[in-house]
Parts: C-alpha cells; sequence; structure tokens
C-alpha cells in the first residue's frame, strides 16, 4: 500500500510488516524512516526542517550548509552534499553538479517492467514514481518505489530522462539511497555486513564496524561475485539470525557495482548502490532516456533470519519466471570432473547408462565438445560440434540418451573468443581492445564485444543452430575471465564509457532470446564459479552454479554465505569426486550428498568408476532429492549454526510454509573428544502442535526453546538429515 500525505507532504510505502517513509522539505525530497511499520504519517517534522540550517527559501544564505545536512532521498554532486551521492553530470562545458526537486507523482497498481533489464514483477503489488526536476539543464529524474503485497521488501530504480536542448554526460546514477540513524541515546552501534571471497572461496560472511568514513563493497570486473557481492547491510551490533536490526541492499544487476555507506559527522548513515561510476559516462542526447538497474531493500528486526526470508521470498516470488520457476529440476550428471576434456560419444553413454541406473535425470556435456578443443586454449567462438569426438553430432547423442530414459544438457561460453579460433582469425576486432593496445588474455582467451550488435547475433545465431540439431534441454552458460581492455572502435570517443553497461545490457538480451525461443530450456548461469551469481541472473535462470570448488566441507560456508540472500532451490551444488579435484579433501558419499541437497543437485564425477555400494548410495541420495525437493524449493529457511565461525559444527534447517513438515541438516566437521551432545534449538515450528522425530513426540514449543539434543558422531566429516513431522 502507497499513501501521500498531502497536508504534510508525506509520501509512505507499507509492507506487510515495515514501512518506508519519506517527505518534501522546500520540495526537496527527504529521508525519513525505514523500519517496523506505522500508522501515522504525519512525520514532517522528522526531516529537522525547523532545525539549523533551514531550507534555502528560508535561509538562502546556507544553501549548501543545509545541503550538507539534509538526509536527501536520491542525493545529487556538485552543489553542496559532500557525503555518498547518486547522480552527476557533466555538461558540454565541462562543468559538473546539478540539483534536482520535486515535480510530481503518481501512485499506480502493478510495476512497470525495466527496458531491457531485469527487475522483480508481480500484479500484487503498488509502484510510486516520483518525478524530480534539474531546472538549469532539463534533466529528469523519475525515483521509482515498489511494495508488494506479500513480501517484505521495497524495489527502487531511477530513470533519467535529458528534457533539455544540449547533450548531457551522466557520469554517475546509483539506484538506491537509505539512510539510517542509530539510537545513539541507547548507545546502539552499527556494523556493515558484506560478502567478500574469491575463486573457489565466494561470499564468506564479512562484519566490520561502522565508524566514521566510508565502507565499500564494489567490483568493476565486469562481473559481479567473486571478490565482492552487490550486497550490504547495516546490522546492529547485537544482531544474530533471530535478534536485532538489519537494513539490506541488493543490487538486481550482474556487471560493474558499487554499494558504499558512510558515517557522517552527525552519527548518520547512508548507504548507496548502483552502477560503479568508474569508467562509466553514458552520452544523454536531448530526448534520450537512461534506465538504472533495480535495488532491492529489505528491513528485519529479528535479525539475520527474517532477512533472508524476505530476500527469499520475494526472488521465488517476484523475480524467477519461466518454465521451470516452481517445477522440480531434474538431478544431473556433468562429465567435466569425470573426463576434463578426454571424451567421446561411447564414453558419455557409459556415464550415462550407470547414471541412469541410480535414478540420474540428465546428463551435461561439459567443455570440450566443439572446433579442435582438446585444452582451454581454443576453439571458443567456433560454435560447431566436433564429429570426431562425437559422431552424428548432439542428434545421435540425444537419441541415445533419451532412450535411457535422460534428458541431454551441454556447456556454451557464448561471451568469449580464443586467439586459435576461426572466428578471432576472421574478425579480431571482435575482440573488446584498446586502440593501439594488445588485448590481455586470460585463461587464453579474449571477451567479445557483445555490445556490437553484429557481433552478438553472429554468436547467438550459432548457439540457435547448435541447440536446434537435436533435443538439447539444458545449457550451463558459461563466462570465465573478467573484462579488461574494456573499448571498441564502433562507439564515438564520447561513448566509450558506455561499452561496460552496454555488454551487461547484450547478455541480457542474449540470455532473454533464447527464453524466447527455447521456452522449456532449463538455463543454468556460471562464471568460473560463482562470479556472477547475482539478483540479475535470476530473471533469466533459475539456478546459478555456486562454486568450482565443490569440497563438501567447503560449500558448507560457501553456501552459507550464498543461502544469506538467495533460494536454496537457485543454488547450483553437486556431488564431486574424492580426493576432491580442489582441496584434495576425502569427505564421505554420505556428507558429499548431504551438503549439496541443500541446492540443485547434481554429480560431478565419473560414476562408472565407483564401487556398486557407492551406486547404491547415490541411488538413495536420487530418491531423497526427489523425496524432499518441493520442501527444499518453497520452505522457509533457517539457519542455526554456522561452520564459518564454529569450526566443527554447522546445522540449518528448511520448514513448510504451513509448518508441518521440517527437514533438519547437521554437519559435524570436525570431531573432538570427550564431548557432551549438542543442544539445537530448533526455529520456525509451530509452538502449540507437536511433531514427530525419529519416532519420538516433541511440542513446537519444546524444540525452539529448550532444544533438541544432537549426539556427537564418531569421525570428521559426518552428516545427518533428520526429518521432522506434525503429528496428527
Amino acid at each position: 500500500m502507497i499513501q501521500y500525505d498531502e497536508t504534510h507532504q508525506i509520501f509512505k510505502l507499507d509492507t506487510p510488516h515495515t514501512s518506508y517513509i519519506f517527505g518534501l522539505a522546500d520540495n526537496y525530497p527527504g529521508h525519513i524512516y525505514y523500519g517496523k511499520k506505522l500508522g501515522d504519517t504525519d512525520l514532517a517534522w522528522l526531516l529537522r526542517a525547523e532545525d539549523r540550517p533551514q531550507p534555502p527559501s528560508v535561509l538562502r544564505r546556507e544553501k549548501t550548509s543545509f545541503f550538507d545536512f539534509f538526509p536527501m532521498e536520491y542525493p545529487f554532486e556538485g552543489v553542496g552534499d559532500f557525503r555518498e551521492c547518486c547522480i552527476n553530470i557533466r555538461t558540454e562545458d565541462g562543468q559538473e553538479g546539478l540539483e534536482l526537486t520535486y515535480q510530481s507523482h503518481r501512485i499506480f497498481r502493478g510495476k512497470r517492467v525495466l527496458p531491457g533489464l531485469p527487475s522483480t514483477q508481480g500484479e500484487d503489488s503498488s509502484t510510486l514514481e516520483v518525478e524530480l526536476l534539474d531546472k538549469v539543464t532539463g534533466l529528469t529524474v523519475v525515483l521509482s518505489y515498489t511494495v508488494f503485497d506479500d513480501t517484505d521488501a521495497v524495489a527502487q530504480s531511477v530513470r533519467v530522462r535529458n528534457g533539455g536542448e544540449r547533450p548531457l554526460f551522466l557520469t554517475k546514477v546509483l539506484s538506491a539511497c537509505l539512510h539510517v540513524e542509530p539510537d545513539m541515546g541507547a548507545g546502539q552501534e552499527m556494523e556493515v555486513l558484506t560478502l567478500p571471497g574469491s575463486w573457489g572461496r565466494e561470499r564468506s560472511m564479512q562484519r566490520q564496524k561502522m565508524g566514521y568514513g566510508t565502507v565499500s563493497a564494489e567490483s568493476k570486473r565486469g562481473v559481479s561475485s567473486h571478490q565482492s557481492h552487490p550486497f550490504m547491510a547495516l546490522v546492529s551490533k547485537n544482531c544474530t539470525q533471530t535478534v536485532g536490526e538489519v537494513y539490506a541492499m541488493n543490487f538486481v544487476y550482474s556487471g560493474n557495482f558499487a554499494a558504499r555507506a558512510m558515517k557522517d559527522q552527525f552519527d548518520r548513515i547512508r548507504m548507496v548502490m548502483g552502477i560503479h561510476p568508474e569508467r562509466f559516462c553514458w552520452k544523454l542526447a536531448p530526448g534520450e532516456e537512461f534506465q538504472a538497474p533495480e535495488v532491492v531493500l529489505v528491513y528485519s528486526d529479528e535479525g539475520l533470519g527474517k532477512m533472508t526470508r524476505s530476500f527469499h521470498d520475494l526472488y521465488r516470488k517476484h523475480l524467477i519466471r519461466g518454465y521451470w520457476k516452481d517445477r522440480r529440476r531434474p538431478v544431473l550428471i556433468n562429465n567435466w570432473e569425470a573426463t576434463y576434456f578426454n571424451f567421446n560419444t561411447e564414453k558419455l553413454l557409459e556415464i550415462a547408462r550407470e547414471a541412469a541406473k541410480a535414478g540420474i535425470e540428465m546428463l551435461v556435456v561439459d567443455d570440450g565438445w566443439f572446433g579442435h578443443r582438446e585444452m582451454d586454449d581454443s576453439s571458443l567462438g567456433d560454435w560447431t560440434v566436433n564429429e570426431e569426438k562425437l559422431p552424428g553430432g548432439f542428434r545421435y547423442l540425444a537419441d541415445e540418451v533419451n532412450r535411457l530414459g535422460m534428458k541431454l544438457g551441454i556447456w556454451l561460453e557464448p561471451e568469449m573468443i580464443s586467439e586459435d579460433s576461426d572466428l578471432y582469425r576472421a574478425h579480431p576486432d571482435w575482440a573488446l581492445q584498446l586502440k593501439g593496445r594488445e588485448p590481455g588474455q586470460c585463461r587464453a582467451q579474449y571477451v567479445l564485444d557483445l555490445s556490437r550488435q553484429e557481433v552478438r547475433a553472429y554468436i547467438y545465431d550459432r548457439i540457435k543452430e547448435v541447440l536446434s540439431s537435436a533435443n538439447i534441454e539444458y545449457v550451463k552458460w558459461d563466462m570465465n575471465r573478467p573484462l579488461a581492455d574494456v573499448g571498441n572502435a564502433v562507439l564515438s570517443p564520447d561513448q566509450q564509457g558506455e561499452i561496460s553497461h552496454r555488454y551487461m545490457l547484450a547478455v541480457y538480451e542474449m540470455q532473454e532470446r533464447l527464453l524466447k525461443d527455447f521456452p522449456k530450456l532449463l538455463l543454468e548461469n556460471c562464471s568460473s564459479g560463482g562470479g556472477r551469481f547475482d539478483p540479475g541472473i535470476f530473471y533469466y535462470s533459475p539456478q546459478i552454479w555456486c562454486s568450482d570448488d565443490t569440497d563438501a566441507v567447503e560449500r558448507l560456508a560457501i553456501q552459507e554465505g550464498t543461502q544469506l540472500l538467495y533460494p536454496l532451490s537457485s543454488i547450483g551444488a553437486h556431488v564431486s569426486a574424492c580426493p576432491n579435484h580442489q582441496t584434495g579433501r576425502t569427505v564421505p558419499l554420505e556428507m558429499r550428498g548431504i551438503a549439496a541437497l541443500s541446492g540443485t543437485f547434481g554429480y560431478e564425477l565419473d560414476i562408472t568408476r565407483l564401487s556398486e555400494d557407492e551406486k547404491k548410495q547415490i541411488l538413495e541420495q536420487t530418491k531423497l532429492c526427489r523425496q524432499y525437493s518441493a520442501l527444499i524449493r518453497e520452505g522457509d529457511y533457517y539457519r542455526l549454526e554456522s561452520w564459518q565461525r564454529s569450526h566443527a559444527f554447522d546445522s540449518y534447517m528448511v520448514v513448510s510454509k504451513d509448518r508441518k513438515e521440517a527437514l533438519l541438516t547437521c554437519v559435524q566437521v570436525l570431531s573432538r573428544p570427550n564431548r557432551a551432545s549438542r543442544r539445537l534449538r530448533l526455529q520456525g515450528l509451530d509452538p502449540e502442535a507437536f511433531y514427530e522425530i525419529e519416532g519420538k513426540s516433541f511440542q513446537g514449543a519444546t524444540l525452539m526453546y529448550a532444544g533438541l539434543l544432537i549426539p556427537p558422531a564418531h569421525g570428521d566429516f559426518q552428516a545427518r538429515l533428520i526429518p521432522i513431522r506434525q503429528m496428527a
């Protein structure tokens, strides 16, 4: 629900349990409140318009001081606000700065689609659009806010239009700003929560004190998620999974981003998020528009757990879409760690035959099926099947796999080009490059300049030919290096700062075309593992490969950081071979299966080399996956204990929406001598109901407030699944 109180000039946006409020002072929109739901709209006094410095219409001599103090809803650069700001422009004269004032607004049911960009959707929503104007240049800025009837989240985006008569250059256009004012009288301290990492160590949870100055999370790599992540939260110092305040932002975008929090001289914190402004510059001719991506805001007064479930519900209901949105995903086996580049049709069918017996439903052919690719240094861009490896191409392989009752999927890396490829020899200028400089290779490959329409059209047509040649029902879309040498010879000199964003728009365009041409295709995105794991990709891909590190112990930490924001059904997780190919660690097959069960489920190994006992275990695991698939896909996630912090024990549970069924996962990572049983206080159950656990009856209140005892296991890497069902 959205209200405008005309008397007090207050905008109030309500979700089921929260309110987001801002108002006007001297026609400048100022942030007032985001938190637990309020009923009142007479809140203009919280803008402190009577404090000094007063608004410019009252105290013209202190206009700059006012800008430096006022909690601007969408702060602008260059005229006196020296904190983190959201927008800046440069004129043809080289001058920077603007001043935005309120012009009009409109409120309507539903939500506008963002052209060319992923965004949340839903008819059960309401939207507020507020139009601001810079009177000197004619630049119009429309702030868009959407709230959902069923979810505690606010989606924000920004649309900019040049209404003047001369070109303007957007040098910065972030998508959201939030002001948080800690209760200093109560001694409240805030911390910043981010998700830094690296290849194979994605999304570690980091908390640091919010002192004076700026804390940032950012990526300038052209991808969103390895070393940093497009997420930032301000949390109260006492915040845990169940108590404390959380103010969170998540960017619905897959390229360069910046998230920053700044504590000012008045002890207030401003948090902003959007496209990274470094090396970004967008030319706006008169009449042209620029649409910035969307940011999702979530507030929780019940710790990180409530924040998590709000994000999960929003993304499941209002972002993930298409044929596979609410369907069980097939259990797959990928041949990468089984064979690497050394495979042929017979080897793949040998794997498929054993996999089918074990209840696996899809074979995925990974890297090495095209061109003359025997290592990772050739043939990217040459998307034709190597029939020396695969006689009869994918049609023969698909037919044989389908006869086994399985589906066929393939791996692609459409965004890259090898120096040793027919395509590069024909079109070396199709790689991103700076004039006069040799572009740098990474993983022996260059980046295709998808910002050029002829490049993406050629690549897409080749991919479509491959997918149309056989019954291919799954694609793993990979992207294995960062963007560098970002330049081309096509755009004018004053548009070179547009290439990174144009590249990202091109990727979205290609994936949108793919889903329209093949509406039942299951698309899984990947970027050297988890390098492009972000909300933007969910709009096209209901699941994303979480990390190239498939070690089950390492995955506990990686998946915890990922599950903090994203539904379990979106997290690509596989059982891989041991000793593990990344760490050398050996983990029991049972634990590997349980760890992978908290994501999309599959295998990354050569099943033909396993013992008969191991194959029987896999058969049981695939049955478990099918049994609990709906619960894991639709249920509420609760984090109980963390291996990241304890380095000994990991535990989480998924509870059905009606609270009648739950699945508890317990992992003893390291065994220790002389230990007592572990008391776990469960969450999410009906306190009045009774539940059966391993033949015993417990009241929900007892399980949640007194706890359940988990006896210590003997040995490292021991995992248990504990089903919980409400009794009639």
